[in-house]
């Protein structure tokens, strides 16, 4: 699951990717590995996998991660093939989910591509440019579906009148996502792509003195996505990279406390990502290992099984459950057997956020 970088040119997103490149700096067990140029693979701060390690002492510890990508800067007329455009938009299609960088501070030495600082309009020219590419999309299906419809073809019937909703939205200048679609009018959309359709996190970057509560300009951004379903994070990038040079632990725990934070925003900013993707953690927890596991939310026990080998989904037999919660007021897993809280759980159980899981299969 990958979650793609996007924002105009000179926003701060390079300096994102690389405070995420850097996020080892974080915590000693954060490790990062660029699998290519534009592509880094972070772990998920959780601090429910450090009790674990405190309470199990294993001989090591595995976090979760999610994919995170640097997209090209996107300019005005991207969608007709302008700058990096027709690359841009291919990147982005490959990503589940948006983190949407907005220029939220004041620079006279960062030129900004329009001149001025208003994070409204860059986020309405990316939006803009997204909408045109999906339009085109939508209407090279429309094509071929107003001619299978016309043949009275009940199934290209159902279609057409979702892509044709799909299309007057576009049109309006709104996003796919604003559409609520059943699960059967899903089964249309989803091997479309829209760009436009997936998620997104709106990440304000602004300077030292707003990375606690904001600024004007973050206010307007809340105000205009508030109907979006989207989140929408405070971040001062340019400090969280000077926090990530640091080497001491003590030492950026200090300049964090100095402007009023609890824990660098990059570390919110994956564990939103992470959510924005639709996805939860469970643990296996061994002397060997102590790991926490990345599933979809509602993800059954066979296929989170499934997650560490394919024979444990085919051979399941059964999952023995442990709740996050009884595993650390019990201190051991012999202990939660005793007072009684270990449940046997089979196929049709649904995974919760946090579950404490060993697997019984045959193969």
């Amino acid at each position: 699951m990958k979650a793609g970088i996007v924002g105009l040119p000179n926003v701060g997103k390079s300096t994102l990717f690389n405070c995420l490149s850097n996020a080892k700096a974080q915590s000693a067990n954060f490790p990062f590995c660029t699998i290519e140029p534009n592509l880094g693979v972070v772990n998920v701060p959780d601090s429910r996998l450090e009790k674990l390690e405190e309470l199990v002492n294993p001989e090591r510890v595995m976090p979760a991660t999610v994919e995170i990508v640097d997209i090209a800067g996107l300019v005005r007329g991207a969608s007709k093939g302008e700058g990096l455009g027709n690359q841009f938009l291919a990147n982005i299609r490959e990503t589940d989910a948006i983190l949407h960088v907005l220029r939220c501070f004041d620079n006279d030495n960062i030129i900004h591509v329009d001149t001025t600082i208003d994070p409204i309009r860059d986020k309405e020219t990316i939006d803009i440019e997204l909408q045109l590419k999906d339009l085109e999309t939508v209407q090279k299906r429309l094509e071929r579906v107003k001619r299978t419809a016309k043949t009275g073809n009940k199934e290209a019937q159902v279609e057409l009148e979702i892509l044709l909703k799909v299309e007057s939205t576009l049109l309006e200048g709104k996003s796919v996502r604003a559409i609520s679609f059943s699960e059967k009018e899903q089964e249309f959309i989803k091997p479309l792509q829209f760009i436009t359709a997936k998620p997104v996190l709106y990440v304000c970057n602004v300077d030292e003195g707003s990375a606690v509560s904001g600024n004007a300009y973050v206010e307007k951004v809340k105000e205009a996505v508030k109907d979006e379903n989207a989140e929408v994070i405070v971040l001062a990038v340019g400090t969280e990279a000077d926090i990530t040079e640091l080497e001491d632990y003590e030492e950026r725990q200090m300049f964090l406390a100095d402007i009023g934070l609890e824990e660098a925003g990059v570390a919110r900013l994956i564990r939103s990502a992470y959510k924005l993707l639709n996805l939860q953690t469970y643990f296996t927890a061994g002397v060997k290992e102590v790991r926490a596991w990345t599933i979809p939310i509602g993800a059954t026990a066979p296929q989170a099984a499934g997650v560490i080998h394919t024979d444990f989904e085919k051979g399941f037999i059964r999952a023995e459950v442990i709740s996050y919660n009884d595993y650390v007021q019990f201190g051991t897993e012999a202990k939660v057997k005793e007072a009684g809280k270990m449940r046997v759980e089979g196929k049709e159980y649904v995974v919760v956020d946090g579950d404490v899981m060993h697997f019984r299969f045959n193969v």
